[in-house]
């Protein structure tokens, strides 16, 4: 190559640098760029997002479907979508579309505010029924009244689901104050003198039996002992210190996974006193666990605020249509999960009329919950006091009375009565 080819080669790589650097300099990568000054928005579970502009409706139901629970929790969810199917017209009436939007909380209570963030998120739900478990519930509502979200519960019992007040809270069944009281009155009626008291150590589980603890001691009884466990299967060291003071009555707050388990282990040491416990002992999966263990010595009873749907003189249609739908007869709670979504659909209908046709805001129904007056459900006529609270609400001792899990629903029920909430 020549020496005049080397230098002209050497003058345009030269006026190439010039160049670039009197060119404007590139953006910054994305990384590390200075943040927009915008306004960050509220975290989704306080935002109330505006009412949908279609015509699709949707009701969200939040109940174990999965786990442990789900024998219960899926009829929950059951009753929810017969009720959906059968009084959904008037809405469809109206030109629109209503689902059923099924959430799975696993009774677990993170899980059940996940879920109750995704359900306030869709404009589209304008109305929840559930939960199952008080714990689960309580968390999660809080986002439904943050949101302006109406929830009718058919099966949280305990006071805090409707003592803080919240507008959209709502549950057509009684509450574990009244129901702890009942089940130490029920004891101490029947001649018992002792107790000894355990408890689950959830929400729900140890509300019920401080009530009845205290109920039990007003009324002359004597808790030999008070105490909490997670245990679900091997109960050796609990049952060591109850079978020694030998009590008349164990009393277990909590749930029937657990408490079977727990009557059956004491029953095969070897005692012979009564098993008494709370509405979450209410399934027919207690019988399958427990078999004829909860028959012998004084037997087995629990307290309930759901008597079986049977009981009920508006529910021979719904367990006629519920076996032929779903196959087995209803667990307990189903049928106030129909009446729940009854409440649900006919709030949105009102709403919907109030606002000429059209879409109803979530307000609006929240609203609607609370100005039904004498609403005839298949379980009775439902009023809510300004609490939320059932302005008279039923409560059962049934006594479990065979081992076949298939006649849980023919159990005898030996007390009822009807009571007011506190003031």
């Amino acid at each position: 190559m020549s020496k005049k080819l080397l230098s002209l080669l050497s003058l345009l790589v030269v006026a190439s640098l010039v160049l670039a650097a009197c060119a404007t300099p590139p953006p910054p990568p994305a990384e590390t760029a200075a943040p927009a000054q915008t306004q960050a928005p509220a975290p989704a579970e306080t935002q109330a997002p505006a009412a949908s502009s279609g015509s699709v409706i949707k009701i969200a139901s939040q109940s174990p479907l999965s786990g442990g629970l789900s024998v219960v929790g899926v009829d929950i969810k059951n009753g929810a979508q017969l009720a959906l199917e059968q009084l959904g017209k008037p809405l469809a009436d109206m030109g629109f579309k209503v689902e059923l939007a099924p959430y799975d909380d696993q009774a677990n209570p993170d899980t059940g505010v996940a879920n109750s963030k995704q359900i306030v998120a869709d404009p589209a739900i304008l109305c929840v029924v559930g939960h199952y478990n008080s714990g689960v519930q309580i968390p999660s509502s809080e986002n439904y009244h943050s949101s302006g979200l109406a929830n009718v519960s058919p099966a949280n019992t305990n006071p805090k689901v409707t003592e803080r007040n919240y507008k959209e809270v709502n549950r057509i069944v009684g509450r574990d104050d009244m129901q702890g009281a009942t089940g130490a009155q029920f004891a101490s009626g029947e001649g018992l003198k002792s107790a000894y008291v355990l408890h689950d150590k959830t929400t729900y589980g140890q509300g019920i039996a401080q009530y009845f603890k205290l109920e039990a001691e007003k009324l002359g009884m004597k808790v030999l002992g008070f105490e909490g466990t997670e245990e679900k299967a091997n109960f050796d060291s609990i049952l060591t210190p109850i079978l020694a003071s030998n009590p008349d009555v164990i009393y277990f707050g909590g749930m029937y996974d657990q408490a079977a388990v727990l009557f059956k282990q004491a029953r095969e040491k070897g005692y012979m006193g009564m098993f008494l416990s709370d509405d979450g002992f209410d399934s027919s999966d207690a019988a399958k666990i427990g078999g004829q263990t909860l028959l012998d010595g004084k037997g087995t009873y629990f307290s309930t605020v759901s008597g079986p749907a049977s009981v009920y003189p508006g529910t021979a249609k719904f367990i006629t249509d519920f076996k032929a739908k779903f196959g087995s007869d209803p667990q307990p709670f189903a049928a106030q999960s129909y009446d729940s979504m009854a409440i649900c659909l006919k709030a949105i209908e009102d709403a919907a009329k109030a606002a000429g046709g059209k879409m109803p805001t979530r307000q609006a129904v929240t609203d609607a919950v609370r100005a039904l007056k004498d609403f005839p459900g298949i379980t009775g006529t439902i009023n809510f006091n300004p609490k939320g609270d059932l302005t008279q609400a039923k409560y059962f001792i049934i006594q479990v009375t065979s081992a076949d899990p298939a006649k849980w629903a023919e159990n005898k029920i030996v007390k009822t009565i009807e009571l007011a909430p506190p003031q």
